[in-house]
């Protein structure tokens, strides 16, 4: 059984659903604790429209989008703040459209976060940033040099996933997870199988400091700001792993550790999208709603297919789709708590 440090996971991840009026609003999260994110994910649910990822780094206006390749925009009417239990909304209508249904999706980090690295020697590119080590998540920003390095990613343990995304270009988003290894790479706004690219990651696994980059336009293009989403594994919080599937409506089974709140699963060695689930959209079982990180579309996009049950302590497939269960396929995925299966006392 796993025993954590967090008996609350509200009070860093949490899910809104919400819908939107066409003015400004602010968005209250509901968890038992209240939450000030400092990244905030929102995707449209009853139509087609980009994913809109802003974190309190970068800057409350500042948008990226998980679906596309392209540079950052800055944009005054999508969210507005960053509260104490939530985040407010201006009127633009990938984020609050009148009639509208969306979700968003809200993590905290929290702790600012500078390294000299010249002054430090830890690593060989400056960083700053936003982060919780309790939680495993930190935001960090730097300049890129072109030439392999490494920067200082502040968890104090080796993270187990990254998103990478350069600020400035059209360039894809880049995705470090600890199955496939700092070799490989995936792109989080396409389907494309996992490829290979010393470009990257410099070949080189992320240590309890620092993470690696080579010199490649997404992770260390010379003079443009970049952003790297760090993620480590967490006992009763948080869980990145790997499955393989079985092909059956009675699906693989992944122990957690936790009840999950939020589960994103991708095909590691074929095509295949980003999919998730949670628990607000979906409070009970199975788990059919289904967006995706690099597609646009909408819920009722996807169709049938693609179920799974979210248990109390891990999650189970109720589809033999190739998406998610295909027999002898591998895939990977990044879990965060509802509730831990057993609390920091011991206690069910």
């Amino acid at each position: 059984m796993a025993y954590t440090a967090i008996d609350d996971p509200s009070a860093y991840f949490q899910t809104a659903i919400y819908t939107g009026n066409g003015g400004t609003q602010s968005i209250t999260n509901t968890g038992n604790s209240d939450l000030q994110p400092d990244w905030v994910w929102i995707k449209k649910r009853s139509g087609a429209a980009s994913h809109i990822l802003t974190d309190s780094v970068r800057g409350v206006t500042k948008n990226l989008f998980s679906d596309k390749d392209e540079a950052e925009e800055t944009i005054s009417t999508r969210i507005t703040a960053f509260n104490s239990d939530g985040f407010s909304l201006g009127a633009e209508g990938n984020v609050n459209a009148s009639s509208t249904t969306y979700v968003g999706w809200q993590w905290k980090a929290g702790t600012s976060f500078t390294n000299d690295a010249s002054s430090t020697s830890v690593g060989s590119i400056d960083s700053a940033g936003s982060v919780n080590t309790t939680a495993g998540f930190s935001i960090i920003s730097y300049t890129g040099t072109g030439s392999a390095g490494t920067i200082a990613h502040g968890l104090g343990v080796k993270p187990s996933f990254i998103l990478f995304k350069n600020r400035e270009r059209a360039v894809n988003w880049l995705v470090y997870d600890k199955k496939n290894g700092a070799e490989k790479f995936l792109y989080l706004d396409v389907t494309d199988a996992v490829g290979d690219d010393t470009g990257h990651f410099n070949d080189t696994e992320p240590t309890t400091s620092v993470f690696s980059v080579g010199g490649a336009n997404g992770t260390n293009y010379s003079g443009e700001a970049l952003i790297a989403y760090c993620f480590a594994n967490v006992q009763g919080y948080s869980k990145i792993g790997s499955y393989v599937g079985n092909a059956s409506t009675n699906g693989t089974y992944v122990y957690t550790g936790f009840k999950p709140a939020w589960l994103m699963v991708k095909k590691s060695a074929g095509t295949g999208s980003w999919f998730i689930k949670d628990n607000k959209r979906d409070p009970g079982n199975p788990a059919e709603e289904t967006l995706a990180s690099d597609s646009p579309s909408s819920a009722a996009g996807w169709g049938a297919g693609d179920d799974i049950d979210l248990l109390s302590n891990g999650f189970k497939f109720k589809d033999d789709t190739a998406n998610i269960n295909t027999s002898g396929d591998t895939y990977i995925y990044m879990a965060f708590a509802e509730n831990p299966f057993v609390t920091s006392t011991g206690v069910p």
